[in-house]
């Protein structure tokens, strides 16, 4: 490809390239309007790599991740970016041990298959010392960690870097691919560990802000997979063709589409998603380095998914029309990416402290609602003691994608736990309910998050089919809340909650924008919120809080581990486990 051959294949190119080389590459690599404000983003060249649309950005990811964990930049990552990857991993961590102490079906069965392919040269499952095959030890620990859905969440929208407001979903899955890999090299000590779980969020986060895959129904799991194929590589040493192989390999082959989440009862497939993808993503990285050769330079493959959906030579983009015609020469022909990727090596502007939390278990597109309830709870103290007779109504109003997925009216009726947590009504209510039963909240937000913070309980057999909770599920209805409500996602995640009283007065939360837990949040006591969190966690996995604060403790410090410590983070005496019954029943 006689365009691509401008600059040298091999080498990401950085912003310390001629203003004139960054303008061309900007403005002629992609049919996305890009106009001064791509150039302007030049004054982020001292902390980014820019990948052009019109440069092998399969090869450029491998080359940016080895370079990134590395240390070719240096030693310039900021101190808050340091603490959020921190406390990403050990949330995820804590959601997946407590997921399988409670026997969940898809981390159990994975969990138990990984320890059927033994290994001495590969990872650890959550809780033991035994060694399997590493793909298997991610796609169990993987799977354990999204099992809640209330680990890290990324909404792919980042305004300060032209073209990277996509919008694509996306959560904190992956961790286990840096840890299977540190075990299995030995030589990687905690500060390198998290630093190539920043890259890994980086590169997926950044990704998500470039490309929508659920425009084309295409779960967002990919643009981790391709973080994972890569991340991995790096710390094995792969060559950077070999991680360009690997990332071909896992475009090419496995990409999962939204069957998986089809229907108003959700099954194992969703969950384990991202583990299933990683699993392969993985296996697609040791099958590289073993001389496998994959398709080469994936993200300009007319033929792949990127430019197939949204093709960048003879037709428009176009999300409602995609010209396949065979006949269409040029639409089958060279052509760039659809997009320019910038990727952060220094400094804050990194795509993991744009991440938001989940302080609880829901559906993070439910955090607008329940900051605006527990708002009106902590204002209003007579609504948690008037009683569920007492209302009326509940209406919320939502925004696009919102109103429609996790606010279908269909979601009154959740038959299983996956589907309890993506029905705003239920997850609503059992807040509501949960106040009602106690009949006061604290005065704070943050001690109110902490005392309302819905847990694995609240979504078990038994609290399905409680008899208040559904009495309060049919007293909500819901509301689009229009171009105002929709032109602000995913900025913030707005949504309104009005509460209407039998006495007729009206206790509305207003726009709620930012709740606790997002990124651009700066009420909330993050870091007191996550500690009940992760205690909430433990106590269901470990005898005493003691051995709760031990295991957490690990996790928080990992920045000063060991290589030898790394190797054992995430084993504990699986045998003094509390003891519980499945909680699906």
């Amino acid at each position: 490809r006689a365009r691509a051959q401008r600059f040298a294949p091999h080498e990401p190119r950085s912003c310390s390239m001629s203003a004139k080389m960054l303008s061309r590459a900007l403005g002629a690599a992609t049919r996305r309007p890009v106009g001064r404000s791509a150039f302007a983003a030049c004054g982020r060249c001292a902390s980014t790599v820019t990948l052009p649309a019109d440069s092998n950005q399969a090869l450029g990811i491998a080359q940016y991740a080895k370079d990134f964990i590395g240390g070719k930049y240096g030693d310039n990552v900021g101190d808050h970016t340091w603490l959020r990857i921190q406390q990403f991993h050990t949330d995820s961590v804590m959601c997946g041990i407590s997921a399988l102490a409670l026997k969940t079906n898809a981390p159990t069965v994975l969990r138990n298959e990984a320890l059927d392919y033994p290994d001495t040269k590969g990872a650890t499952v959550f809780g033991s010392s035994a060694r399997c095959a590493p793909e298997k030890a991610i796609v169990a620990n993987a799977s354990a960690v999204r099992e809640w859905d209330s680990n890290g969440t990324v909404f792919g929208f980042n305004p300060s870097i032209p073209g990277h407001t996509a919008g694509e979903f996306g959560h904190n899955d992956f961790y286990p691919v840096v840890m299977a890999a540190a075990q299995v090299t030995g030589k990687v000590d905690g500060r390198t560990a998290l630093k190539a779980m920043i890259c890994l969020d980086e590169i997926r986060g950044r990704l998500a802000e470039v490309f929508s895959l659920k425009s084309y129904k295409i779960d967002h799991v990919v643009h981790g997979a391709i973080a994972s194929a890569a991340v991995y590589g790096a710390l094995l040493g792969a060559s950077a063709e070999e991680i360009e192989s690997a990332i071909g390999m896992t475009v090419a082959h496995y990409v999962p589409f939204r069957a998986i989440r089809a229907g108003k009862q959700l099954s194992d497939s969703k969950g384990a998603s991202a583990a299933i993808s990683t699993e392969a993503a993985v296996l697609s990285m040791r099958r590289a380095m073993r001389g496998f050769v994959g398709p080469r330079d994936i993200f300009r493959n007319p033929e792949a998914i990127f430019r197939f959906f949204e093709p960048t030579a003879g037709a428009e983009a176009s999300k409602d029309l995609v010209d396949i015609a065979l006949g269409n020469k040029v639409r089958w022909g060279p052509g760039p990416s659809p997009f320019n990727l910038v990727l952060s090596h220094s400094g804050e502007d990194f795509a993991v402290c744009g991440m938001h939390f989940k302080l609880g278990l829901y559906e993070h597109q439910s955090a607008g609602a329940l900051e605006g309830l527990i708002r009106a709870l902590v204002e209003n103290p007579e609504l948690a003691s008037g009683g569920a007779d007492a209302i009326s109504g509940i209406n919320i109003v939502a925004y696009e994608p919102a109103f429609g997925i996790i606010g279908d009216p269909a979601k009154k009726d959740p038959k299983t736990r996956q589907s309890a947590d993506h029905s705003m009504a239920f997850i609503v209510s059992r807040i509501l309910v949960k106040a009602m039963q106690t009949g006061k909240v604290p005065s704070s937000m943050d001690a109110a998050w902490m005392d309302l913070m819905l847990s694995p309980y609240d979504y078990g057999k038994d609290a399905l089919y409680d008899a208040a909770t559904r009495a309060m599920m049919a007293k909500i209805s819901f509301s689009h809340g229009g171009p105002e409500f929709d032109a602000r996602y995913p900025d913030g995640i707005p949504t309104q909650i009005d509460i209407t009283l039998k006495g007729g007065k009206t206790i509305s939360s207003g726009m709620v924008m930012y709740p606790s837990g997002h990124a651009r949040n700066k009420a909330a006591d993050l870091a007191k919120i996550l500690a009940h969190k992760n205690r909430m966690l433990g106590d269901i996995v470990f005898a005493d809080r003691a051995a709760v604060d031990s295991f957490v403790g690990r996790l928080v410090d990992m920045q000063s581990a060991s290589p030898a410590e790394v190797q054992k983070l995430y084993d504990f005496d699986w045998s003094s486990m509390r003891s519980h019954g499945c909680i699906d029943g």
